[in-house]
This record gives C-alpha cells, structure tokens and sequence, in this order.
C-alpha cells in the first residue's frame, strides 16, 4: 500500500503527453467520450501526477466491475488495494460527493412529488450499486418538501431491519406530515419480498392513525426500481 505520493521512480514519461489529451479532451467538451478507465486514470492523475496511472485505473475497474460500482465502494476497501493511499481514494470519492448533491439538488429544494424523477435518479446513483442492504425514510412537511433524509437501518446483502414504532416515533418528532421509505436490494432485483409488503402495510396502517401518510415505498436495484404505489401495494 502506498499514501498516494509519488517516489523518485515515478517519471512521468510518455504519460505525460497522454495525461494532456485528456485534459485537452475534458477542456473542449469531448469528456462524454472518454472510457471508463480514461476518467479513473485522470482522477488519480491529480492525486499522483508523477506516476503513469492507467493501470491502475484498468486494475480498480476490474476489480470493482465497472466505473459506478468503483465510485460507491467503500474507501476502506479501496485503500486496500495497492498502490492507493488516502488521497488517490478521495480523488475518486469526491465525484461521487459531487455527483449525488448535483441529483439531490431539485429532490433537496423543490417538493418531492413535482420532482419524482429526479428522487428517482438520486436514489439510484446513491444506493444502486451498494454491497448491503440500507433503508432510508424521507420525511415530508405538508408541502411535501424534503424535512429530512434519514438512515434508518443498514445490515447484510440481503437484511436491514426497519421497525414500525420507530419510524413513526420518528415523523411524530420531526412534525412529518408524509414519509417516503426507500430501500435497495444488493441482488439487482428490485422485486419486493412479502416482508417488505407486509412492513409497508403496518407502517401504513400505524401512520394513518395519526395523520402520517406514506406517499411510497421504494426498493432499489442495479436494474431499475419499484415503486410500492404505482404497483398497487399500498
């Protein structure tokens, strides 16, 4: 393992003429058309600008399958793998920090229910790609603006636990007059399980008692997504 600065034999070579096309690439707007590795290895360029990066960027995407699986794995288990420090990996983790406040932008300042689609595409580039399952309540005011955006669980690949009690307490606090539950299954197959249907129901059943409406529920996976109200589950 390294800390992400370069060592005395780390000439920059021929890749540094490499490194200029792609900076000018990224410059006159022909970014869209970089490969995945291309874009890994101009980020650690940035944080190793005296090495030639490209195998290592070849190696991470590899190893991680794929540029968005690689943005959201954990920095723990980058730093892993050798040849990246600290620094190497928050070049990486920032695109992912900058990415998700760009898509959470409209779902952070406009209400929600104008804005399905954009909550849509930020759940998804947040928790598409994640190795264990993680559940999430949104809190909404009577506007339907976003109050909070709250962690509730996180467990294994295939287990989160989420109580009614808790997360109804919970809205009574925030003063929530709707919730949306989201959750994401780490198999990629966005098909809800008859736990998630009956845990939605008595959620549901309990918010609606005190005036606490659930708008949704809404499972994530690398496929695409399933909305609990546009399935007629609730």
């Amino acid at each position: 393992m390294t800390s992400g600065h370069p060592s005395p034999s780390d000439a920059p070579g021929k890749s540094s003429g490499h490194r200029s096309r792609l900076r000018h690439r990224i410059l006159t707007g022909q970014g869209s058309g970089l490969h995945d590795h291309e874009l890994v290895e101009y980020l650690l360029a940035l944080a190793i600008p005296r090495r030639d990066t490209k195998p290592l960027a070849k190696q991470l995407i590899g190893e991680f399958g794929g540029f968005s699986r690689l943005l959201v794995t954990d920095a723990d288990a980058l730093q892993k793998l050798p040849g990246m420090g600290e620094t190497s990996v928050a070049a990486l983790k920032i695109v992912q920090v900058a990415a998700l406040r760009l898509l959470s932008e409209p779902v952070r300042t406009r209400p929600i229910l104008s804005s399905w689609q954009a909550l849509l595409d930020y759940l998804r580039a947040d928790m598409a790609h994640l190795a264990h399952e993680r559940v999430r309540v949104l809190h909404l005011d009577s506007k339907n603006r976003l109050i909070r955006d709250e962690l509730v669980s996180e467990g294994s690949i295939d287990q989160a636990a989420i109580y009614t009690r808790e997360v109804i307490k919970r809205a009574l606090d925030l003063g929530s007059a709707a919730i949306i539950l989201v959750h994401n299954h780490p198999s990629g197959d966005s098909t809800p399980s008859r736990q998630d249907i009956a845990i939605t129901r008595d959620i549901c059943a309990a918010g609606a008692t005190l005036g606490i409406a659930v708008h949704d529920h809404i499972i994530i996976g690398r496929d695409g997504h399933t909305s609990f109200r546009s399935k007629g589950l609730i």
